[in-house]
């Protein structure tokens, strides 16, 4: 699409009613868990949904960890050093978080950016950057949309404390499955070091998931991203789909059956 000025006598609100799209470009925050199924549910929307998936234009952070198996420089991330991405903090226009151990970095720019050429900027990634994008008041600066993919619905959660059961423990244990999928379909070996760091992202689950009150939606996803649900049998079913129509929904400017709104103190 073309940029935000009028292009031909037309307005971008015209432009995107021809596309079959509503309202101006919007920032579209998806997060959640590691492991949660956030990358096959975006990956998923562009193939369900192809005219909105050329609308989509992801955010690509800064990270230091090494690039899993398929991922590639400049698409999934831009992999630098921990160093270089360090330098980042002292200039204004990036936010540099600490998550989990690997250092992350938005360049701000690159949001204004893309809306300006008419695109929708969809940031997906971590839960702590989204805090601070909140903090710093950039999601309040644009037209924003978050949602958060969640490993229970607001119904288990409510059962699971009406039966005492331990939150932070049960949500970790589903988060560690689906990690531990999620590493035998890239092929990783289960060394102490991918153990390791296995054990890193499911305890930090629970913090994560006590954040989900922040965002405008939530989505119940119990398909993380190695689950065969996602592309086994060459359709995209059970959670898997179900999800990915909701926020493909969503992102339409609509509300459908199955999103949720969780208020401040679900978790405690």
């Amino acid at each position: 699409l073309p940029s935000s000025r009028l292009v031909g006598g037309c307005s971008m609100r015209l432009l995107f009613a021809t596309a079959g799209l509503e309202g101006m470009p919007k920032l579209i925050v998806v997060a959640g868990p590691s492991g949660v199924g956030k990358s096959p549910l975006v990956q998923s929307i562009r193939k369900l949904y192809p005219k909105l998936g050329e609308q989509l234009h992801k955010l690509v952070l800064y990270n230091d960890r090494k690039p899993r198996p398929g991922e590639h420089d400049g698409i999934d991330y831009h992999f630098r050093s921990s160093g270089e991405i360090k330098e980042l903090k002292d200039q204004p226009g990036y936010v540099v978080v600490d998550n989990r151990g690997d250092l992350q970095a938005l360049e701000l720019n690159s949001i204004k950016a893309t809306l300006d050429l008419g695109y929708d900027a969809l940031y997906e990634g971590n839960v702590s950057l989204v805090m601070q994008l909140r903090k710093r008041g950039v999601l309040q600066k644009f037209d924003s949309l978050t949602i958060f993919l969640s490993p229970l619905s607001r119904a288990e959660i409510l059962y699971a404390k009406e039966r005492g059961l331990d939150l932070q423990r049960l949500i970790a244990d589903i988060q560690r499955r689906k990690l531990l999928q999620r590493a035998e379909c890239l092929t990783e070996s289960l060394s102490p070091t991918v153990l390791a760091d296995i054990e890193k992202r499911a305890k930090s689950a629970y913090g994560e998931v006590c954040e989900a009150s922040s965002f405008d939606y939530v989505v119940p996803l119990y398909d993380g991203e190695g689950h065969d649900n996602w592309d086994r049998f060459g359709i995209l079913i059970g959670s898997a789909r179900s999800a990915v129509n909701t926020v493909a929904q969503l992102v339409l400017r609509k509300e459908p059956d199955g999103v949720e709104h969780w208020e401040k103190d679900l978790i405690a």
